[in-house]
């Protein structure tokens, strides 16, 4: 008999935030997400140490999937920003840094957890009463009967990560393509509950960016089917193309069959019996006049030669993945799951059907009627620079419909949270009395935890700067400045600074520039900052309202609950 252990007792760490290993593992984590921030940010490579793939990306999504955090604050942390990308795609980056500055500026504080926590809840009502106010001065709104803040928009999207290595031609080509795919899943007919469409991405390695494209409905690959003839497909009395999407397997291997037992009859063939009953599947279909067979798994072969040569096309292993996106370009019907039993409505309908080639590849175009499905061919140089790529145009693509709920989009560049730290800085100097008393505080109290939450901010405009450029904010908008690095000594910053990190502000009026607080300097006493007079022709950075909003309040909401962490209970056995 093998000796047993005695059960170790669970390891109880009180006061985790005041202990060393911890305060390192999120200052590292911190100064890691901080340097990939931005146009300029610096690529991380990440492997395992053991072999596998390497993956170079300076994506939260990518970096805190890879990355092994040992330490359970920062495993909340990192689960929190996760939760928030897979909602809305975009403003990882922004949330994972915010959170971290919280956690530094606030754990240094004189003052009670609790009591942080109630302040910085006011502060955030503060902040997001103003983003959602008519009278804030760093939100925009978007036009959709013009592309150009939608361009802005995308654009900013796809130069944020350096990973996707793009010149500005790609940008400017791939940018007009994620429109036009965005576009193309919009509907045309507007019902009470309208529902965008699916851009579907079809992987194509090796090739220039420039030679990606979109079409109208969806490229299946068909590897088999021989591009140099002729496409024959059967089509009905009405001329419309019936289609057959199957999600069961038409191997004729016995695994569709349930657990259980199966009694044979001697003399009889279980693999006969199974294809004669497939090859009664077929001369069904041929029956209904069917001309296009879909299988997300194996279809025999003997039932694909027995379509082919009634003119029926027939295509297997389509995954499933495309089974969504399928029944939705084959007029909303459900994948047929038994092969028993065919009813006549379970069959879909296609306009037309035809033959693609790009590069090496051989593709079935499926064209509806009326479509809300359309593929993107995603091109690039090299495996690693494309799966970058392919993140961001679908985040490009989700903050786009993001934007179609709530038509507004806040400026970029640093602008919004400079702005924000501005305005806090300015409202918390100017509370009532009552205020304070309500939230059970002194007023040195608040205005100390007001500057942490303002410091949090403004670092994150501060970790745009990458190569040593002095980061300014001006007292009138409250915007970002970013001077070059090696810049020399000049009487007035407007020597110096052209435009603002969104591009709205220029250097044409007396802004008064101070130093960002944290970095050198003391910051000028400000007053509520004004709103510019917005151009969309100067817009250079534009970022998702909703994700943002939302960032700003995942990172408050996730700091405040590890700053409330009084014990850490970790089971040893």
């Amino acid at each position: 008999m093998s000796r047993l252990e005695a059960k170790k007792p669970p390891l109880f760490i009180s006061k985790p935030l005041t202990r060393d290993a911890v305060s390192q593992s999120l200052s590292l984590l911190s100064g890691i997400l901080k340097s990939s921030y931005g146009p300029a940010g610096r690529l991380k490579q990440l492997h395992n140490g053991v072999g596998g793939c390497v993956c170079t990306t300076s994506q939260s999504s990518a970096l805190l999937g890879h990355l092994s955090l040992s330490q359970p604050v920062l495993r909340v942390l990192a689960a929190s920003v996760r939760n928030h990308v897979s909602r809305f795609s975009d403003c990882g980056l922004f949330t994972a840094i915010l959170c971290c500055g919280f956690i530094e500026n606030f754990r240094s504080l004189n003052v009670a957890p609790f009591t942080v926590i109630k302040i910085s809840k006011h502060l955030l009502s503060l902040c997001m009463d103003h983003l959602k106010s008519e009278a804030c001065g760093c939100r925009v709104s978007v036009d959709f009967s013009s592309v150009e803040t939608l361009v802005c928009l995308v654009r900013s999207i796809l130069t944020s990560k350096p990973a996707c290595m793009l010149n500005k031609t790609e940008v400017d080509h791939l940018t007009s393509l994620v429109l036009k795919a965005f576009i193309f899943t919009v509907p045309c007919h507007v019902e009470t509950n309208a529902v965008l469409g699916k851009c579907v991405v079809i992987p194509v390695k090796g090739r220039r960016v420039v030679d990606s494209t979109v079409l109208p409905g969806l490229l299946i690959e068909a590897p088999e089917i021989q591009v140099g003839k002729p496409l024959a497909v059967r089509r009905t009395s009405s001329n419309v193309i019936k289609i057959a999407l199957f999600s069961v397997s038409m191997s004729g291997d016995g695994s569709n069959h349930e657990e259980g037992t199966i009694a044979v009859h001697p003399g009889v063939s279980l693999e006969v019996s199974e294809l004669n009953q497939l090859l009664n599947v077929g001369k069904q279909l041929v029956k209904d006049e069917v001309g296009l067979v879909v299988c997300q798994k194996v279809m025999h072969p003997s039932l694909k030669q027995y379509l082919k040569e009634h003119g029926v096309v027939a295509v297997d292993r389509a995954g499933l993945s495309l089974m969504e996106p399928l029944g939705r370009v084959t007029g909303n019907r459900p994948p047929i799951a038994s092969i028993h039993s065919l009813s006549p409505g379970c069959y879909g309908s296609l306009e037309d059907l035809c033959l693609e080639s790009f590069a090496s590849k051989h593709f079935l175009h499926l064209i509806p009627g009326d479509t809300v499905i359309c593929s993107l061919i995603l091109c690039n140089r090299s495996e690693t620079a494309w799966d970058e790529l392919k993140r961001v145009c679908e985040t490009a693509e989700h903050v786009l419909q993001l934007t179609v709920k709530e038509p507004l989009a806040l400026l970029g560049g640093g602008c919004t949270e400079t702005h924000l730290a501005s305005y806090i800085r300015h409202k918390s100097s100017s509370l009532p009395a009552s205020t304070f008393q309500d939230l059970g505080c002194s007023q040195t109290q608040y205005q100390l935890v007001a500057d942490g939450f303002c410091r949090s901010l403004e670092s994150v405009a501060r970790s745009l700067s990458h190569d040593g450029e002095e980061v300014l904010t001006d007292v009138v908008y409250g915007h970002c400045w970013l001077v070059p690095s090696g810049s020399p000594c000049v009487s007035r910053w407007s020597d110096l600074v052209s435009r603002c990190g969104c591009g709205v502000s220029g250097n044409t009026e007396d802004l008064s520039w101070s130093f960002l607080q944290g970095h050198s300097g003391t910051p000028v006493l400000q007053g509520c900052p004004k709103e510019p007079s917005v151009k969309v022709t100067d817009l250079r950075t534009l970022d998702c309202f909703a994700a943002k909003c939302s960032g700003l309040q995942v990172a408050l909401e996730t700091a405040n609950l590890i700053l409330d962490l009084s014990y850490i209970i970790e089971d040893q056995n």
